[in-house]
């Protein structure tokens, strides 16, 4: 009976080792596998980090990151339909102001854009891109963006052209005015950006079109916009 009952203590042994070695792996497995998560490769947790290609940042423009003092003796020729007019900018005093009316003219934005606003002796107001008759995703896109306010103490006589924008802070967009007449009460509120050097009497004839309220009844259009050094 004693040599009948060894094999069974090698049996229950072997046993024993088996499902102690099942043991032991179900528990270093998980720990092991948990390690590699957290020691990811650096070139796997790079290009995890990286920006997908879909992904399209906004296009520069021409006077994107242009000094104010590279930009000064600029001027912008409206050719309108009732004539030219030339403005100057005034980088010193209304940089962002002047970066962004530079821009729309050199990029084309203002091509084909009408003057949509007219107060009688007093203004004419463009800039309105859904006038343009290239209209669609991009000038949308383009109007949505907001200026920062820069009032300074140039006074709104006849001739400064200046942002117009909404009551809340900083809404200026693509919206301009040029004034035919002074308005004093908008000094230190709104961002004059430039002058007309030649062409005011364009400026008169296109306030003195008949309107309808407050639009023009037949909107004189941009044909185009020019971006120069100003005529000395």
């Amino acid at each position: 009976m004693a040599r009948a009952s060894r094999p069974c203590f090698h049996a229950d042994l072997m046993k024993f080792l088996f499902f102690s070695l099942i043991i032991c792996c179900a528990v270093v497995l998980p720990k092991g596998v948990l390690g590699q998560a957290q020691t990811e490769p650096a070139d796997t947790a790079k290009k995890a980090n990286t920006r997908p290609s879909g992904v399209e940042e906004a296009p520069k423009e021409p006077f994107d990151g242009v000094p104010p003092e590279k930009m000064s003796g600029q001027c912008v020729t409206l050719d309108t339909e009732a004539g030219a007019i030339v403005i100057e900018m005034m980088p010193e005093v209304a940089p962002e102001s002047s970066r962004n009316f530079l821009n729309l003219a050199a990029t084309g934005a203002l091509d084909t854009t009408v003057f949509s606003r007219v107060l009688k002796g007093f203004v004419i107001q463009g800039g309105n891109l859904s006038t343009s008759e290239r209209w669609g995703a991009e000038l949308a896109k383009r109007m949505s963006r907001h200026l920062p306010d820069e009032p300074s103490d140039v006074k709104h006589v006849r001739g400064i052209v200046s942002m117009a924008r909404g009551e809340q802070p900083n809404s200026a967009t693509t919206h301009f005015f040029i004034l035919v007449g002074d308005g004093h009460h908008l000094d230190g509120k709104f961002a004059a950006f430039g002058r007309v050097v030649k062409g005011i009497e364009v400026a008169d004839a296109i306030n003195q079109a008949a309107v309808n309220g407050e639009a023009p009844e037949k909107p004189v259009r941009i044909k185009r916009a020019l971006v120069g050094h100003c005529a000395p």
